[in-house]
């Protein structure tokens, strides 16, 4: 029986998803809405949640890069799973930022350093070996929602250089710069992501197997990047930011009603999946990208609300919180079960 569940155990870890770093980057985020809303014991057991989430994932990453180096490099030559990798960056920064309002500033600054190294690697290293490096063509037909994942990177770096800006006086230059940067090249890559993948629909068949959860990383890219707006416009005077705060305001509230704009589309197309379509609505490590994004868009919305002093939007952030906790009880729920019937439970697995 113990060969059996090593056996089970290689097989999850050699096919282990690169985006299942959207559980950290999901639970993280929720668990910051609800520190923010001053519901704290909640909050830290989320924030538990996602320290082991972090912990666990990233020694299952090494563990597949020692014993299963082939099918990472499989992944990073797959435009549909190579972008899932920036995940990692994005998982680092929710957590490092929420272990900021913890009074951890050293992890959250080690944090950002290691994941704005990643960021800029990574940033080359995917689209070339995954897209540009491509024989076959046209890559575009490969364009999925996980390409925005990029996107949520990037934001990610601005959040968290935005957030330490406060107490690190001696480096307000250097974050600022890294913030704004961060926040530009992220808004570049919307809209050629956003081109990109429009483009894939429209020219090739959708069927709705294709038309999965990680879709709706579309709007937690604008999620974040709002967020990453409103903290840009409450970080300190510095010429980065005074020559670039206007701009970012006035955008970060245009992304906003995107997403807002988007939410219903995105339902719609899940109940089209699985209602119309009839595609079984089962546990998939790509849930987590639709959970995060409900949990952006509900942070990203009381900060703007408090940043650009608009109520109205805090409001509509601080219900739908409760939307995107519900929804994260749900998948965590499935995919413990999912664990524990497909590696722990020789029986039914085999069933299955």
């Amino acid at each position: 029986m113990a060969t059996r569940l090593a056996h089970r155990f290689d097989i999850a870890v050699e096919g282990l998803t690169p985006g299942y770093f959207a559980l950290v980057m999901a639970s993280g985020i929720v668990s910051v809405g609800l520190s923010l809303e001053g519901f704290e014991l909640l909050s830290r057991i989320l924030l538990g949640v996602c320290v082991v989430a972090f912990l666990v994932l990233g020694g299952l990453t090494i563990l597949r890069f020692v014993r299963f180096r082939r099918a990472m490099a499989e992944d990073f030559l797959d435009p549909k799973r190579a972008f899932g990798y920036f995940t990692y960056v994005a998982g680092t920064n929710v957590l490092g930022v929420r272990l900021f309002m913890e009074g951890y500033h050293t992890v959250t600054a080690v944090f950002l350093a290691l994941t704005a190294l990643a960021w800029a690697v990574l940033g080359y290293v995917v689209p070339w070996t995954a897209v540009l490096g491509k024989v076959a063509r046209p890559v575009v037909a490969n364009a999925n929602g996980t390409w925005f994942i990029w996107v949520v990177a990037s934001q990610s770096v601005a959040v968290a250089a935005a957030t330490l800006e406060p107490v690190s006086a001696t480096t307000t230059q250097g974050l600022s710069v890294l913030a704004v940067v961060a926040w530009s090249v992220g808004v570049f890559l919307y809209a050629a992501a956003g081109m990109i993948v429009a483009l894939r629909m429209l020219l090739y068949e959708l069927r709705p197997e294709d038309l999965n959860p990680p879709y709706w990383v579309a709007m937690g890219a604008c999620a974040i990047t709002v967020l990453a707006g409103a903290r840009i416009v409450e970080m300190a005077a510095a010429p980065m930011v005074d020559a670039t705060r206007g701009l970012v305001a006035g955008l970060s509230v245009m992304f906003w009603a995107f997403a807002t704009w988007l939410i219903p589309v995105l339902f719609a197309v899940g109940l089209w999946r699985h209602w119309l379509h009839r595609v079984p609505l089962q546990y998939e490590a790509t849930l987590w990208s639709m959970v995060f994004p409900l949990g952006m868009y509900a942070v990203a919305g009381i900060y703007l609300g408090q940043a650009d002093e608009l109520p109205l939007v805090g409001w509509i952030g601080r219900v739908e919180l409760w939307l995107a906790f519900g929804v994260l009880l749900v998948v965590l729920v499935a995919m413990l079960r999912h664990v524990l019937v497909t590696v722990f439970l020789p029986a039914r697995a085999a069933k299955a």
